[in-house]
Formats: structure tokens, sequence, C-alpha cells
């Protein structure tokens, strides 16, 4: 049986059949756990700007310590992305689904109680690993549960509420340090709250049926799937095969089937989050460097327009499809970065439009980054495909962070923006060649290789497949 199955949508104009109550409401809640763990990733690095202060001088931080501390969680996410997909591959998603939130719950509570340098470092690089294998573990569950019209949509969700839980950070830490009504300890543990709450909630989320089918499972994938997801979908997954000795791991990534989809996918991931990261994280100090006195109300209004744009990519991503939204935000926030750096010594106003520019479009991209990796990959690699794509991105991310500041104390502003820009224009034209349009398609076509796709399941194939 061909593994994969063209769109339903190019049979005779069709529509997909409209989705039951029932399975509504269990991709709504799905939906909202996943994004609680986006919530949380967004929370735990959206503070840590805005306490360095505090930090630095409680703790006597030097620029290193400074850099190492902030990029800290992006450390961990580095390991736990490719760790936590391995494991999600291995021994389903279900069960990682809440030992990672465990594990992060532990760090959130032993932010209250650090008092060494060393102590952070080491408390935020735990919580960045469970956060990394969050990422590869909900994204493939949702892309594995999702109705095909409406999978972009859903991914992109996530990322609103990593971009959300980013936002509510920045303005708690932001309102807590102007009033001096809490420390830096409470101010990082807050995290603790949301993390209680969203473990809670993920107790009992059922297993991918497409895993367990993956896995030769198969009829308790379909009793799953016929209690969770639409038909279109569970004919897709009645045609899939299981998994072959060797077609796992990380080796399959590199294979030729898939070695252009994994550098895609990472090329695109760390050229969206680098310039973000290292300008997100160090806002308030990268605008007062700029002659920006209010840098903490300016970075929040930042990290405001940037939820903007993501919303506008929620919005918008199953109408316009992939690549519109994805390629052409990088050479608009290119040419935003490169007048901050050509113009650093103009007026405010003209600084904080590009910034704004920047935010917003770069937000417009990077919310595809919550979308490519749960389609492309197979679902026998799909965990640690995202979990790859993940660590690769967070290269980019803990680099910019940790440089950013010894760059400006070096170089100036001016440098660090430009090379910002050139990251932003590298990003556009990988993708420009390489970026897939997947909207509309059913899971098993949009991760076919490219060798694979003549091959597709005629409909009087799919419906055999039942």
């Amino acid at each position: 049986m061909p593994n994969s199955i063209p769109h339903t949508s190019s049979r005779a104009g069709q529509k997909p059949p409209a989705l039951s109550g029932k399975h509504r409401r269990f991709i709504a809640r799905l939906t909202l756990l996943i994004g609680g763990g986006m919530f949380i990733d967004g929370f735990i690095l959206g503070s840590i700007g805005i306490v360095m202060p505090a930090i630095t001088a409680d703790l006597h931080l030097s620029l290193a310590w400074q850099g190492l501390i902030g990029a800290s969680a992006l450390v961990g996410i580095f390991v736990g992305g490719p760790l936590g997909g391995w494991l999600a591959d291995r021994v389903g998603r279900k069960p990682m689904f809440t030992i990672d939130l465990a594990i992060f719950l532990v760090g959130s509570v032993a932010q209250f109680f650090v008092n060494e340098p060393w102590q952070l470092f080491v408390v935020r690089i735990l919580m960045g690993i469970a956060i990394g294998a969050d990422y590869s573990i909900g994204w493939p569950l949702l892309a594995e549960f999702a109705p095909a019209r409406l999978r972009g949509k859903l991914l992109a969700l996530l990322e609103l509420a990593w971009y959300v839980g980013y936002l509510v950070s920045y303005a708690l830490g932001w309102m807590l340090t102007e009033s001096n009504a809490a420390g830096w300890h409470v101010i990082l543990g807050l995290s603790t709250i949301p993390s209680v709450i969203v473990f809670l909630m993920r107790l009992g989320t059922p297993e991918s049926p497409r895993w367990l089918m993956s896995r030769g499972r198969r009829e308790e994938a379909k009793a799953l799937a016929a209690e969770h997801m639409g038909r279109e979908e569970q004919l897709d997954l009645h045609a899939q095969g299981t998994a072959t000795v060797g077609s796992q791991g990380f080796g399959r990534l590199f294979s030729a089937d898939y070695i252009k989809t994994t550098m895609f996918v990472s090329i695109f991931w760390v050229c969206n989050v680098t310039p973000y990261f290292a300008i997100g994280a160090f806002a308030p100090v990268v605008l007062q460097k700029l002659g920006l006195k209010e840098g903490l109300t300016g970075g929040l209004v930042l990290n405001s327009v940037a939820v903007l744009g993501t919303l506008i990519a929620v919005v918008l991503i199953e109408r316009v499809g992939r690549r519109k939204l994805g390629v052409p935000p990088f050479f608009i926030s290119a040419l935003a970065l490169m007048c901050v750096a050509l113009f650093s010594h103009a007026s405010s106003t003209l600084i904080l439009v590009c910034f704004f520019t920047f935010s917003f479009f770069n937000a417009i991209s990077t919310t595809l980054c919550g979308v490519y990796p749960g389609e492309v990959f197979p679902t026998e690699i799909r965990g640690i495909g995202v979990g790859f794509a993940t660590a690769f991105s967070r290269i980019g991310a803990a680099a910019g962070t940790f440089l950013l500041p010894l760059i400006i104390g070096s170089y100036g502003v001016g440098t660090a923006m430009m090379i910002a820009a050139g990251i932003s224009l590298f990003g556009g034209l990988v993708s420009y060649v390489m970026a897939p349009e997947t909207r509309g398609k059913l899971l098993s076509e949009a991760s076919a290789p490219a060798s694979k796709m003549s091959s597709l399941a005629t409909p009087g194939e799919l419906k055999s497949a039942r």
C-alpha cells in the first residue's frame, strides 16, 4: 500500500466531511494541553531579560555569566529536543507527554531557592531539557490527530501560545520590577503556577493512533482513531504501514529521502529565532543603548507586536498557504534590522518603527516553525525530526543570547543589528528555494519524500484501506 494519499479537495471538488462535536472538543482540548506547554516555554524565557540586572547585582555576575544564564534554558532545549523526540518515537507520545512537565515543575520550584550563578544555570538547563522534549512530543501528537484542513492553524496556535507566554511573563516581570513588589526569585518562580495546571490537565491524554500503527498495534490504533479522529484522517491512518527496521532514528533524517527536509526545517528555524532571541532577551539593554530610556516599556511593546504578528499568521495560514507566510517576512525583517544598524543615531521614532516592523514580520514567519516540523517528517521519525530541528535552532538562539551583550560591548549595537539582518536575509534565500507547500494535504502526503510522490494512492485505494 502506498504511504501517501492525495488531498481530498482535489476529488471532484468535494469538501471533507465535518468533524463531529465530540471530535472538535477533543481536538480543542488537545490543542489547549499542548499549547499550555508552549505557553510555559515562552513564560520561562520572557522574564529573564527583565530580571537580569537584578540577578547581576545580587549574584555579582560577569558578562560571561550573564550570557550563560540568559542562554541556559536554550542550551537545555538543545539537549531535550532530540532526547525527547527519540523517546517519543521509541516508547510513545503518551508517557513522555506528562513526564516532561513533571521535570519542568521541579525546575520551576527550584528557582525559588538558588543563590549561586551555577545553581541558576543548572536549574534552567534542566527546565530547558523538559521544554525541548515538549516540542518534540507535543507538535507530533497534535499533527497526528489534527484534520488536514485545520492542521496548520492548530499548529500555528501553539506558536501563538508561546508568544503569549513570553508576553505575559515579560509584562509580569516588568510590573513587579517597576513596582519593586517582588524579587527575581519570585519572578522566575512564577512559572510554577502554569506548570502545575498543565501537568494536571495532561493526565489521561490518549496515545497517538499513528504512532501505534507505526509500531504494528493496528487494532489499538483503529479503536483510538474511531474515537478521536475524523473520517478522512482515519482512512489516511488505515493506509499507513508499520515501521520497518532501520526506518527510525537519526540516520533516516540524513537519508536521501529526508536530508533536504531536515536541512530546510533546521535552517528555517534557526534563521527565525536567532535574531529574535538576540534582540528579545535583551530588548531593554538594546533599546537603552540606542538612546531610548524607557527600555523596559519598549521591550513590552515589541513583544506585544510579535503576538499580533502571530495572530495574523494563525488567521491566514490556511487561506494563503505556508510559503507566502514563511518566505517574504524574512526579507522584510532583514531590511528593518539593516535600517536600525545604519541609522542607529537617528530619531528614536525611526528606530522603534524598525523594531516594530521586525517583531511583527519575524513573528509571522516564526509561526511556521511550529507548523513545518510536525508536517514534513513521517510518523516513525516525526519526534526525532522535530527534536533535531529544535536542537539546531537553539544553537543559533543560544549563541545570539550569549553573544549579543559581548558584541554590543565590543563593537556596538549597529554591528550586532547588521549581523542579525544577515541571518534573516540568509533564511529568506534558503526558504525561497526549499520551502514546501503543505496546505490542505493529508499528513501522509505532506510527509512523503519527493521521490515517492508519484506513487500516491488513488481514491479507490483510499476506500479499500478501510
